[in-house]
């Protein structure tokens, strides 16, 4: 075994004029009211590797080009397709009369493990939110249904960022699944 280097790792990689041609996972994400700009630029390079649709970052979420959200975004700000919006419950009611599915990444009395989704769950909108609260309940009021990762040890969640690329990519892989069968 031999770890690869930059260059063999870069050569099958898109570019920023190549990621057009590029089928992305047709996911959008609402980020609502994140609190930590490192949190944020995380959730964008973690967007990038998933290649999603679309980051819709609303509320107090930080966004580009605050430089807590760049430095961690390693460059992702500028390969991930975003934009900001005030108002969640907007985002959310326009992706539902264009057929996304809405999904809270949320633990709720109705919830269902990340990992038990399927083809028929795409499009899929997926609502993530504040660090502290969670997704409110007027925005789980809006979705078809809630994704949760189980919790196995004393804490009842996980850090917003690594939830997110848990669930992201959990997402990708179904995705992905349902294409080659």
């Amino acid at each position: 075994m031999r770890k690869l280097t930059h260059e063999e790792i870069s050569r099958n990689r898109s570019t920023t004029e190549t990621l057009h041609e590029v089928e992305k996972l047709p996911v959008q994400v609402v980020l609502d009211s994140i609190r930590s700009a490192y949190n944020v630029g995380s959730i964008f390079r973690t967007s990038d590797g998933a290649m999603i649709e679309k980051l819709n970052l609303c509320g107090y979420t930080p966004y580009p080009p605050q430089k807590e959200v760049l430095k961690t975004a390693l460059g992702a700000q500028e390969s991930v397709q975003w934009e900001h919006f005030e108002k969640p419950e907007e985002v959310i009611e326009r992706l539902k009369k264009q057929g996304y599915k809405i999904c809270a990444l949320e633990q709720t009395d109705s919830s269902i493990p990340h990992y038990n989704l399927s083809e028929n769950d795409f499009p899929l909108c997926l609502v993530v939110g504040n660090e502290i609260k969670g997704v409110s309940q007027e925005l789980i009021d809006l979705c078809d249904f809630a994704i949760e990762i189980p919790q196995y040890g004393i804490k009842q969640s996980l850090n917003v960022a690594v939830a997110y690329g848990i669930a992201i990519f959990e997402l990708r892989k179904i995705f992905d699944l349902s294409k080659n069968s």
